[in-house]
């Protein structure tokens, strides 16, 4: 098969997914303007022949993490994106978030490391049965930390260094990961809607970030190419 007709049988599945709605004008980040095709019923339509060229930077890019067996930390922690981003996550055996970004967890990464080890030994004394000889109360209270715990960290357990690069469901409502990425030179791939700053990622996919189906498929897409990249 041809190289145009991988492009145009992709851009007819992002079509299917609504991957080229985009919001209304008013909201539109001045970086997006050259991949808005037109607008339909006051709603911008992006030009998916351009967003295939940039989805296929973007897996050429997490091809090569997998190449180097490196870690991609998956984050999305929008309603609609959050099954996407931990099922596809898991299905390759890499971090995620998908509840709350916790401030710091790439730029104080050693505390977090420290709240990921209490987590971890919490879970060992629970199933150990080793939390029986503590009162209800205190019981009660060590359930409430674990909860806790899990919500914020259970995702990066698995992460023991800082990731080799995020891959982004929504750059402008993640950004304090953007940022922290930024600071430490991490590199970005993000699904980045219309309203969002396209510079602010290293491999910006213009698309709907806002629909189940569309950020399902796109993450399915990244997760497909780094275990492409395991196969090389």
């Amino acid at each position: 098969m041809s190289k145009t007709a991988i492009n145009e049988a992709l851009i007819t599945d992002m079509f299917a997914a609504g991957a080229h709605f985009g919001y209304s004008r008013s909201r539109r980040h001045p970086s997006v303007k050259p991949f808005i095709f037109g607008v339909k019923n006051g709603v911008e339509i992006m030009d998916l022949e351009k967003t295939s060229i940039e989805l296929e930077r973007a897996k050429a890019f997490v091809k090569s993490l997998a190449t180097g067996n490196k870690q991609l930390l998956f984050v999305g922690t929008k309603n609609e994106g959050k099954k996407a981003v931990e099922d596809g996550a898991m299905s390759i055996d890499m971090p995620f978030v998908a509840e709350r970004w916790v401030g710091g967890v790439l730029t104080n990464f050693p505390e977090i490391k420290k709240r990921i080890a209490r987590l971890e030994d919490l879970r060992a004394q629970r199933e150990k049965g080793e939390l029986a000889i503590y009162t209800k109360k205190e019981r009660l209270l060590i359930d409430k930390d674990i909860e806790r715990l899990e919500r914020n960290f259970a995702g990066v357990v698995s992460m023991r260094d800082i990731p080799a690069a995020l891959f982004i469901i929504d750059p402008k409502k993640e950004s304090i990961a953007i940022k922290e990425a930024q600071f430490l030179g991490i590199p970005v791939v993000a699904l980045s809607n219309s309203d969002c700053n396209l510079r602010e990622a290293d491999y910006s996919i213009p698309g709907n970030d806002s629909s189940v189906s569309s950020i399902s498929f796109f993450v399915k897409q990244i997760v497909d190419a780094y275990k492409a990249g395991r196969t090389v």
